[in-house]
């Protein structure tokens, strides 16, 4: 069977939950791609409230933001010559998460107040995350956004019997795209946390992330090549 792009942005939604795993619970309490949690996070922590550092959400807003401008000039010069601009977005990705693996290898979890070591994986772990929002926003597969699953929850509930709302897709099947979304999202993020339970370091952590990353740019390139609008 022929795999469908749906189908490797799912799985991609799915690292980020593994991502995300680390980078709150080994790294944090930070996030790396549901940056929403990182000004709420840097309030918080700027007031001197619940004992949040300000350090390590700023750093990952910032890298974050560094991330989004690499890959949205990597991507769109890439695409206006005629390459491969999907391999590109998710090869620098890997390439970083990679990265985040070696500077995190034999570095222990560790929740609150993290060392030089774990601010640095944040950092790449949050560039990646920013080419990887780049990435699926151009791509714009509807309710698999891959970095957070806000908007697929919402459509998939408006959309219910319950809901009964046409604008959410009432009466579709896209229900089953939004609520695979969901699904990946919790498996990746329950792998993660069953991983740190387990006593991995950071780097071993994320070398899984990093192979499927590598494994889903390589199928990427039997699909046809997409565009954007």
């Amino acid at each position: 069977m022929r795999p469908s792009l749906t189908g490797l942005l799912l799985v991609l939604t799915a690292v980020t939950g593994l991502v995300e795993a680390v980078s709150l619970l080994a790294l944090g309490p930070v996030f790396t791609a549901m940056q929403t949690g990182n000004v709420l996070f840097l309030a918080f922590g700027v007031a001197g409230a619940g004992d949040l550092p300000a350090l390590s959400s700023a750093l990952s807003l910032a890298a974050f933001a560094t991330g989004v401008l690499c890959g949205a000039r990597l991507e769109s010069a890439a695409e206006a010559r005629g390459w491969r601009w999907v391999q590109l977005g998710l090869s620098a990705e890997a390439a970083l998460i990679l990265a985040g693996a070696a500077a995190g290898w034999g570095v222990a979890p560790r929740y609150g107040h993290p060392a030089a070591a774990h601010l640095l994986v944040t950092a790449l772990l949050a560039t990646a995350m920013g080419i990887r929002t780049v990435t699926s926003m151009r791509l714009n597969v509807p309710g698999v956004p891959t970095t957070l699953v806000t908007r697929s929850m919402t459509a998939l509930i408006g959309s219910s019997a319950l809901g009964h709302d046409i604008a959410f897709g009432y009466g579709t099947g896209a229900w089953r795209r939004r609520a695979l979304a969901v699904l990946a999202m919790f498996t990746g993020g329950l792998t993660g946390a069953l991983l740190i339970r387990a006593g991995w370091t950071v780097g071993e952590l994320l070398l899984p992330a990093a192979a499927v990353v590598v494994a889903v740019t390589a199928v990427h390139r039997t699909l046809p090549r997409p565009h954007t609008g």
